[in-house]
């Protein structure tokens, strides 16, 4: 059975984002999401409407990945450099609530728990998602190579 560190990063998050979308009633965009920055280094919200969708997907395969993993870290991943006019750049941390309410949404629909003291992982249901999306994109790319023949 194929997992996520066999599929590209991004074909797998836009798989997994469109299931969210279709499948899963408690991962919902709350209002606020169309209009806000997803952090301080940012400009502009992001053009995107269904971003939502697919930073639940990154958050997501981000545990897979990376086991268990804390708001704080996950801050850090989507963060940036901010500009600071003629002074040198530095690192921001992302938006809390671009990652933290994401995490929420995802412990409702059980793909994620808490750990003691430690952050957030996958739960069984959620690696079970994760390995049901890979096995469906490795089954998509090898009919398109047998169609191809």
């Amino acid at each position: 059975m194929p997992t996520a560190y066999e599929i590209p990063a991004e074909t797998f998050i836009k798989k997994l984002a469109a299931y969210l979308k279709e499948n899963v009633g408690e991962v919902t965009p709350p209002t606020w999401s169309l209009t806000a920055k997803t952090s301080s280094h940012k400009e502009h919200p992001p053009q995107d409407p269904d971003w939502w969708y697919t930073r639940c997907a990154s958050i997501l395969r981000k545990l897979h990945v990376h086991g268990t993993v804390g708001v704080s870290r996950l801050r850090a991943e989507y963060g940036g450099r901010t500009r600071r006019g003629t002074r040198r750049e530095h690192a921001r941390a992302g938006g809390g609530s671009a990652v933290r309410e994401p995490l929420q949404q995802l412990e409702k629909a059980k793909f994620v728990s808490k750990a003691e003291k430690q952050g957030r992982n996958l739960t069984t249901e959620g690696l079970r998602l994760i390995n049901k999306i890979s096995a469906e994109i490795r089954k998509e790319s090898k009919s398109e190579v047998d169609g191809g023949r």
